[in-house]
């Protein structure tokens, strides 16, 4: 493989891939609205083109990195080399023949979560709604086997539309035991999302709106929104029995901050761009109530965050 250049923003690109961007400031994609630019970026708007870039990237030896929602990741303020290609386009609902006599929908990866749980609601499906407001796309919950409120999005999956580069379009049908807390099979560079499908419940559409908003009012009681942040920064581990938010919180550090960045006063582990924060305010923030956690009480908080692009400590992704 090639060594990874400072640039690739003036590489010739065939037409035949379809529009494109270059130098594009990737803090407009993203939850936290922070990073740098990317020398490519690419929105495909269905499956052939994505693959398509996938494979061009390949040949060129480009890096290349697949955004969907742009939450739970921080992108470097060296930005993104290589090509990023957004899943956004990505996002159609679809309603397939029943199975054991359960209902079943195929959802694209780029589709956002909101959009796919009002969907859904008003198909009177209910098994997704628990993921209502959440920010990020299914392909992105899927990667992350998001959870909230008691469920996970792994208990109602039934299989995984997904592309091995250089191998084509593989399905995964869902096995529990490839599953767990913050783990999903998917977390490796060689399996891209392109849809999923879901064994769903019939239910009351109003019964289903309701749950929806009251998980809306949830997260804006406690502050999801007020500022651009990644989610949750730390994933919990209740081997120390308690969330790590709280864990935070006993030591004292909401309201602590780096430069733009911020714990929020209102909930420990969300970290926030107060309106200037840098990649590396926030990562030297976590840095920071890492080591604090680990000297005052001996907890090891692990990020849930990605830190995605070139960051001058590790490889680029």
């Amino acid at each position: 493989m090639k060594p990874v250049l400072e640039s690739y923003a003036s590489i010739d690109i065939p037409a035949s891939l379809g529009s494109h961007q270059r130098a594009v400031a990737v803090q407009d994609y993203t939850t936290f609205r922070i990073g740098g630019r990317a020398d490519i970026l690419a929105q495909p708007q269905d499956e052939t083109t994505l693959i398509a870039w996938v494979e061009w990237a390949r040949s060129q030896d480009i890096p290349f990195f697949i955004l969907g929602g742009g939450s739970n990741l921080l992108v470097s303020d060296r930005g993104i080399r290589g090509l990023v290609i957004m899943t956004s386009g990505l996002h159609t609902c679809r309603r397939l023949p029943d199975h054991e006599s359960r209902p079943v929908v195929e959802i694209d990866a780029g589709t956002e979560v909101s959009q796919a749980c009002r969907w859904c609601c008003q198909q009177g499906l209910a098994g997704l709604d628990f993921l209502y407001a959440m920010p990020g796309s299914i392909g992105g919950a899927l990667w992350m086997n998001a959870r909230c409120y008691g469920s996970e999005i792994a208990a109602v999956l039934q299989q995984v539309r997904y592309y091995v580069p250089g191998q084509g379009i593989r399905i995964y049908h869902h096995d529990p035991a490839d599953w767990d807390y913050k783990l999903s099979p998917f977390q490796r560079p060689d399996r891209i999302i392109l849809s999923a499908r879901f064994v769903m419940q019939p239910e009351d559409p109003a019964a289903i709106q309701e749950r929806m908003q009251e998980h809306e009012q949830d997260r804006i009681a406690k502050g999801h929104f007020r500022f651009p942040s990644a989610g949750s920064t730390f994933k919990n581990n209740y081997d120390y029995g308690k969330p790590t938010g709280k864990i935070i919180d006993e030591l004292g550090l909401r309201g602590h901050e780096q430069g733009g960045a911020r714990i929020a006063p209102y909930h420990g582990n969300i970290f926030i761009n107060t309106g200037s924060a840098t990649a590396a305010d926030v990562r030297q923030l976590i840095s920071e109530v890492q080591q604090i956690a680990r000297q005052r009480v001996g907890v090891e908080l692990e990020p849930e965050v990605l830190f995605v692009g070139d960051w001058p400590d590790t490889s680029p992704r």
